[in-house]
């Protein structure tokens, strides 16, 4: 993911949560198992000393959705295109989901490890509800091995090796009201892999008229998305590349599914934001971006905002330098030569291209500093205060 995890500790949740008036169970608690005991938690400890789901630091199991029961205790994920088959006792590739006995568990239900509330800009959705607040969670791991991941430390983590807190969907459905968040986001991780906690998360918060958004890498099989996109207003998908390549050797993935994420949710009439992260060296070269652009003007329309963000070595990646400004340029100006309205530039503060202009007047109608907007420009019904085009995207309600 682009956007950076902050970590917020039981001590300082319970906090916010009281000064919001959320009510929260006294159960609730952080993880305190010890690097040894999570290594040992891992691999289930042994028979004269089994480690308990509470000493992981787990406090719910519940069974998945998306799953196939085959031969000898072996079931098949069938969430992501990744199509894990798990023996029995054995997990999956993003390592929070267990088979016990043939059936097949989340152990990331109720169990986040981040929960924050942040700008809506920070995601970034730039076209849903500019300068509102969204409660944001997210579970250990990812369905993907990104080397330039910010948020390694989650994604490639197992639920017990993660400081985490209880919390219910209804529970944070309460906080999220309580602390004046128009929205629920499923972020920092994956959230494909923490897929039915997100779903009945997003159920509870429809009943406390909160809006639910998905921040995600795209890589989910069609059945499950088009279920959640019931429950979802919008989705952010982190593009990696127009490559098979790249996504194969730097992100332990496919380009396909996601493509064919992106079409599907243009189908469902879900609102869909786009950022590319531009790796120098990788996946910067101006062909591929064109190429891309011009895909997505064909199956998604001009309308599909897009970011192209600056890359900061982190994980494995340490050894290449952060994207030249220009470079981020040199593509912005490469998809708005294709055709697209909407180009952003992202993690360059006080950049011009961090505000949205009017695709029809070219007034300036959003101005944001980073994260933060001083100026909206676009009427809740979605237009123009100018020449009243309609600015696509979720502006109301």
């Amino acid at each position: 993911m682009n956007e950076r995890a902050d970590r917020t500790s039981r001590r300082e949740f319970l906090l916010k949560a009281g000064a919001a008036g959320a009510s929260l169970p006294l159960a609730a608690r952080a993880s305190s198992i010890p690097a040894p005991a999570a290594r040992a938690a891992a691999s289930g400890g042994d028979k004269q000393n089994p480690i308990t789901d509470e000493q992981r630091g787990i406090f719910a199991v519940m069974e998945v959705p998306f799953y196939e029961k085959l031969k000898n205790r072996v079931v098949e994920c069938q969430v992501c295109p990744k199509k894990c088959k798990v023996g029995d006792q054995e997990r999956g590739y993003c390592g929070n989901k267990e088979n016990r006995k043939g059936k097949y568990y989340t152990l990331a239900y109720a169990n986040p490890c981040a929960v924050h509330n942040d700008p809506i800009e920070k995601k970034p959705l730039f076209h849903f509800l500019p300068g509102t607040i969204a409660a944001s969670i997210s579970t250990a791991g990812c369905n993907f091995n990104c080397k330039f991941c910010q948020n390694w430390d989650i994604s490639q983590s197992r639920p017990e090796q993660t400081p985490n807190v209880r919390l219910m969907p209804d529970e944070l459905a309460r906080f999220a009201r309580n602390s004046s968040a128009h929205t629920i986001a499923y972020t920092y991780g994956e959230p494909v892999v923490f897929y039915r906690y997100m779903y009945d998360c997003a159920v509870e918060g429809k009943k406390a008229s909160l809006k639910n958004v998905m921040i995600t890498n795209g890589y989910i099989n069609e059945k499950p998305l088009r279920e959640l996109c019931k429950v979802l207003d919008a989705v952010k998908v982190d593009f990696k590349a127009y490559t098979d390549k790249f996504y194969r050797e730097t992100c332990d993935g496919e380009l396909k599914p996601v493509l064919d994420t992106l079409v599907l949710l243009k189908e469902l009439n879900t609102w869909c934001e786009m950022v590319y992260l531009v790796v120098p060296t990788l996946n910067d070269d101006v062909k591929d971006i064109r190429a891309m652009s011009k895909w997505i003007m064909k199956n998604l329309g001009p309308d599909v905002p897009l970011h192209f963000t600056r890359f900061h070595p982190i994980y494995m990646m340490t050894n290449l330098p952060r994207t030249p400004v220009n470079t981020l340029e040199r593509a912005r100006e490469t998809a708005l030569e294709a055709g697209l309205h909407y180009v952003y530039l992202g993690n360059v503060p006080g950049h011009e291209a961090e505000n949205t202009f009017c695709h029809k007047c070219g007034k300036r109608l959003v101005v944001r500093s980073q994260y933060f907007v001083s100026e909206n420009n676009v009427t809740a019904r979605g237009a123009c205060r100018f020449c009243s085009a309609a600015i696509p995207g979720v502006w109301g309600g």
